[in-house]
Parts: structure tokens; sequence; C-alpha cells
């Protein structure tokens, strides 16, 4: 996964054998912040899990491009004035979302590997070329 603002690029294993490894889990954390704020908080790894199960399944090498992940309220409510799609109590607020982008895979097709998880929401941002994908409750939206 690459940041498409800040330019970081991760790339790591953060789970073995059913556990978490410690020290990538705050990779994550650090790589996920607000960058508009510098402000971190801890991801919901449940969204990791998703992000990782839909990009296994498209076959990808490619890594995925960060757009959003964790927002801070501020950054949040400066969105929200600017985009009638941003939610006011968005789940990026607490960490369990990401908006991401793939060069080699549509939006359509990123959105149908992470609605084939079955564990969160996905939304299609066609127009603007991400899909957002998080662990709360299971539904879609967007075209």
């Amino acid at each position: 996964m690459y940041s498409g603002r800040t330019g970081e690029r991760i790339d790591m294993i953060y789970w073995i054998d059913g556990e978490y490894i410690k020290d990538a889990v705050k990779e994550v954390n650090h790589f996920m912040r607000d960058w508009r704020t510098d402000q971190m908080k801890p991801i919901d790894l449940r969204t990791v899990d998703i992000m990782a199960a839909a990009h296994n399944l498209m076959d990808v090498n490619e890594p995925y491009m960060l757009l959003s992940g964790y927002r801070s309220p501020q950054t949040n409510a400066m969105l929200r004035s600017r985009s009638r799609g941003v939610a006011k109590n968005s789940l990026h607020m607490s960490g369990q979302a990401a908006d991401l982008r793939l060069a080699s895979r549509s939006v359509n097709q990123m959105a149908k590997a992470a609605s084939a998880c079955h564990a969160g929401g996905v939304g299609r941002y066609s127009r603007s070329n991400f899909v957002h994908m998080d662990c709360g409750v299971v539904r879609t939206w967007g075209g």
C-alpha cells in the first residue's frame, strides 16, 4: 500500500498464524494516520483484513493507493463542507475505514472483491476512482 499524498509506501506481513504482529500494527496505524493533521488512531484491524482479503481475491501485485484512512474530526468536517459524499459520523473517524485505488483494477472490480468478503461496507466512487472499505455493517452504495 502506498499513500497518494505523502508518497510513503508500506509492504508488510501484519499477521502470522492467527496473531497480529505488534510492530507491524504500529506501522499500519502510522501509515493510515490523518496526513492533514498528522494525528493517529488505532486502525481497526478488521478493516485491514478486508482490504487484504479483497486484494488477494483480485490477484494483483500492485499495492493499494491509500487516499484516506483515519480522519480527525476536523478533517472530516472540512471534507464534509466540500462534499455531500462525506458522512457526518464517518467510520474514518473511528479508524474503521479506508478509501483505496488500484491503477490496474476498476472501481467495479475492487468493489466486487470487497463485497465478496461479506464483512463490511463497500462504497463505489466511480467519478473519483476509488472504493471505500470499512468493517461496519455489511452494506453497499454508490455507482
